[in-house]
Formats: C-alpha cells, structure tokens, sequence
C-alpha cells in the first residue's frame, strides 16, 4: 500500500508583515520623542531660554500630538493609511530638522509644537488600533501590546545615541539624527503598508470564513465630521469619560513628567545627564516586555482589573521616587527603573480594549479621543512641572501629584462597567 504524503505549505498571514512595518515606523517616529528629555538643558544654557518656556513647546507637541489623533484616525479611512502615515512623518522630519536655525523661542514652538506635534499625532495610538482593528480578530491584544511597545523601543534605541551625541556635539546634531530616522522609514510605508485584508484578496487574520471582518469600508462625508461624530455619541456614555480621565492622569505620569523630566530631575541631584538619559532608556527596555505582556493578558483577562493594577502601581512608585534619586544609580533606583518601565504604557491595550469594547467599529476613533485626553494630561504636566521646578527648585511636589491622580484613575478604571455584547 503506497501513501501518499502531501506537503503543506506554510503561507504567513499578510497582516504580520503589516504590524512589523507599522513597528518599524512608530519605532523612526520614535526618534523625537528622545530629544526634549536631553535638550532641555542645553537650549536653556544656549538661549537662556527657562525651564517653563522650553516645556511649552514641549506641551503643544504632546497636546497636538493627542488632539490630532481622532481626526487622523478618521482622515486615515478617507484617505489611506500610506498618505497620512508617510505625509506625518515627512512633518515630523521638517519639525526636529528645522530646529537647527531657530534663534527665536517662537521658533521651538513652532517646530517643536506644531509641526512635530501634529506629525506624531498623525500616526500615534490611533495608527495601532487602526492597524488591529483592520487586520487582526485574533491576537489583537497581544498585537497592540508589541506595536505600543515599538515608541519604547525607539526610545531605546534613540535616547542614548542623543544623549551622547548632545554631550560630546551639541544639540543641533541630534535634532538632525531625529529628522533623519523619519525619513528613512517613509519607503517601507510606501512599498508595504496595506488598508485592508480585503485589498489583497484575504480576511482578517483569525476572521472566521464568512466574516467581513478587514473588508474595506467606504469613507462617506468629512472626516473631521466623522471624528466629531464619533465623540458627541460616545460622550453620551459615562465609560468614556472614566477612560478618558484616567488617560489623561496616564499622560501626565507618563510622558508629561517622567518622559520630560526625569532626566533634569535626576541631573538636580548630581547624576550625569548620560546615566539619567541612559536609565530612561531602560525604561523603554522594561516597557516592550511589559507592554507585550499586558497585550497578552488583555486577551484573556477583565481589561478593567488591569487598569486598576497599572494605576495603583504606578502611583506608588511616582510616591517614593524623590527618596531614590542621588549622584548615582543606587540599587533603589534600578529597582523604580524596572518596575516603572514594565508600566510605562502597560495601560494601552486594556485602554484599546475596552473602547472597541464599548463603541465597535468607531473604537479607533473614539480611542483617539481619549488618547487626546492623555495628551492634555501630558501637556499641562509637562508645563506644570517645567514651573514647579523653577519655582521651588526642585521636582518634588510634582511627583507627589501625579502619585495621587494615580490613585484616582485607579479609581475611575474600577468604575467602568462592561458590555454583555460586543458591537459589530
């Protein structure tokens, strides 16, 4: 008896290499994100320019890097994932090269602020919930876990590199680093990135046979309509503004103050602005594990108790902070580094969760919204923090605040409810 053995031809779903160039550019967008945490000293010294002046422009950066966000999630079905992805990071390449011939704190502003701002804002969290909501029915959670994970993996990568280069060359090289990294990344979005599954003759990976899950879906009437839409019907329902407040007190634990001025923080103290740099580095380093796990767990666990766990956590740590920094990297501070890092963006994938949860096929654009809350946050931390320190010197109380708006977004996160079903 003759058997006849037949071989199966492993084919890789299209929607891996479309997460992987989606990883690739949040990772080149990454690259400015590094620089404010280091320049800010020497613009101050170069310039004279205070503290609260340069976190200005650093708070209209991370507050339209929030407020675009909804409208680019709305502009990226009318116009293409391609054309605003590869437009976003051409702005944010002008922005940080641009830098290099300003004189005018006006000038930072509008590089730092409005170009930069609204290129990252293009293609922030919202490119991640567009990209898993499209492609993915299984494994989302773990998807936006590693794809979140990519700006701590360009912060890996970028903010020692732009530490050493603005020690040992100045801060005009760095900025010119930043807007290279953007630009490089603009031909793999041309070549590789797709808008649906249904454009190159398949389903959603894990879509069910039948399914119109990644079918294209024709984009009718404004997009900056749709995305106002989007937030009158989902400010009608309470969880929105639970999800929304508590990533507003995310942004300003987060990128606001830790992101913008942890490095200062630990320089008042005595500590090289190299080791800082380096240690916030490591914080990207815990995060992609971090990140990655939280995306996994969200697959499999109440998105709500995750959040509570993030933010009760994370104020904690914020709270003991002022005792750990010093001249050196003491073990206590190793010990802040690890755990903050597997926190620093842990509450995404829950976040995306349950706004897809709660508001179905416009999750991604209500989750722009509320990642615009995040900016908020981040913004006014930023600039808050920037005129505490030059008030009383140090960054203390900052720290204390944002340990207790930790403690109340635990607290919003509890109040949030869930839906029986699931939208379609």
């Amino acid at each position: 008896m003759t058997e006849i053995l037949e071989k199966k031809t492993f084919r890789l779903h299209r929607a891996w290499p479309v997460a992987a160039v989606g990883f690739v550019t949040l990772i080149g967008a990454a690259g400015f994100r590094s620089v404010p945490s280091v320049l800010i000293d020497p613009l101050h010294e170069e310039f004279g320019w205070s503290h609260a002046t340069i976190s200005a422009a650093v708070s209209v950066n991370l507050l339209l890097y929030g407020l675009i966000s909804p409208f680019a999630a709305a502009l990226m079905d009318r116009l293409g994932l391609r054309k605003v992805v590869s437009g976003a990071l051409v702005l944010i390449a002008l922005g940080s090269g641009l830098t290099i011939f300003m004189d005018s704190a006006w000038q930072l502003l509008l590089c730092w602020g409005l170009l930069v701002g609204v290129g990252t804002g293009s293609m922030s969290m919202t490119f991640v919930a567009t990209i898993t909501g499209r492609w993915f029915v299984e494994r989302r959670g773990l998807v936006t876990g590693i794809l979140t994970a990519a700006g701590a993996t360009g912060q890996l990568v970028f903010l020692p590199l732009i530490a050493a280069l603005a020690t040992s060359y100045g801060w005009r090289i760095p900025a010119l680093v930043a807007a290279g990294a953007a630009l490089a990344v603009v031909p793999l979005v041309l070549l590789f990135l797709r808008d649906y599954p249904s454009d190159v003759g398949l389903r959603a990976y894990g879509a069910p046979e039948g399914s119109l899950a990644g079918q294209r879906v024709t984009a009718t009437g404004s997009s900056a309509l749709r995305a106002l839409t989007a937030l009158r019907d989902a400010s009608k329902r309470p969880a929105f503004w639970m999800l929304a407040g508590g990533f507003a007190i995310c942004g300003a634990s987060t990128n606001g103050l830790v992101g913008t001025h942890f490095v200062t923080a630990a320089h008042d103290h005595g500590m090289p602005v190299t080791t800082a740099a380096s240690l916030l580095a490591l914080v990207g380093v815990f995060d992609v594990g971090g990140t990655i796990i939280s995306g996994w767990l969200t697959d499999r666990w109440d998105p709500r108790y995750l959040l509570i766990a993030y933010y009760s956590l994370r104020g904690l740590s914020l709270l003991v902070l002022p005792s750990l920094l010093g001249p050196t990297a003491q073990p206590s501070v190793w010990v802040f580094i690890i755990f903050y890092g597997l926190d620093w963006v842990a509450t995404v994938p829950p976040t995306v969760a349950l706004c897809r949860e709660w508001f179905g096929v416009d999750g991604p654009i209500v989750f722009g919204w509320v990642f615009a809350s995040h900016q908020v946050g981040a913004a006014l931390a930023a600039t808050g923090a920037g005129a505490i320190r030059d008030v009383q010197g140090s960054y203390n109380l900052a720290w204390y605040l944002a340990g207790g708006l930790c403690a109340a977004a635990a607290l919003m996160s509890a109040s949030i409810g869930r839906r029986l079903v699931v939208p379609t």
